[in-house]
């Protein structure tokens, strides 16, 4: 792998562990799929679908598919916890500005994130490309 350089991936997996967030956030489901709606146009997504899921007592699942992979978030409220996974696929979005908004309206005190490359594909200086044309994927608003 020649030391890591020139490395094209398919995309980029941001796994980000939101400890400390505000409870009464993370058990509100219209907050919580805002929140990831927001994100996702924050790092310049193509929004495709959306789907979320309240549990009893407490607790959301949700999910913002892009046409560039997705944005998911699991919540425990009762823990001030939420796990979310970020992945983007191409150089055009930025899943880190998507992290940071979450961390933000979350009410976030102690974050962490980590990254992974997926599907590294070669060491050759060619691009990947990634984004579908607007006439395969239309946004849903």
């Amino acid at each position: 792998m020649k030391g890591g350089r020139g490395l094209h991936a398919l995309g980029n997996h941001l796994l980000v562990e939101l400890r400390d967030c505000k409870p009464e956030i993370l058990s509100d489901l219209n907050r919580v799929k805002n929140a990831l709606v927001a994100a996702a146009k924050e790092a310049r997504a193509t929004i495709v679908d959306i789907s979320f899921h309240e549990f009893n007592p407490f607790g959301i699942s949700g999910m913002v598919v892009i046409a560039e992979s997705h944005i998911s978030i699991h919540t425990w409220p009762e823990h001030g916890y939420a796990a979310v996974d970020i992945f983007t696929c191409g150089d055009l979005i930025k899943p880190e500005s998507a992290a940071s908004f979450l961390i933000r309206e979350l009410g976030c005190k102690n974050p962490s994130m980590v990254e992974f490359k997926r599907g590294i594909l070669s060491d050759k200086n060619e691009k990947v490309p990634h984004k579908v044309s607007d006439s395969v994927c239309e946004p849903v608003v």
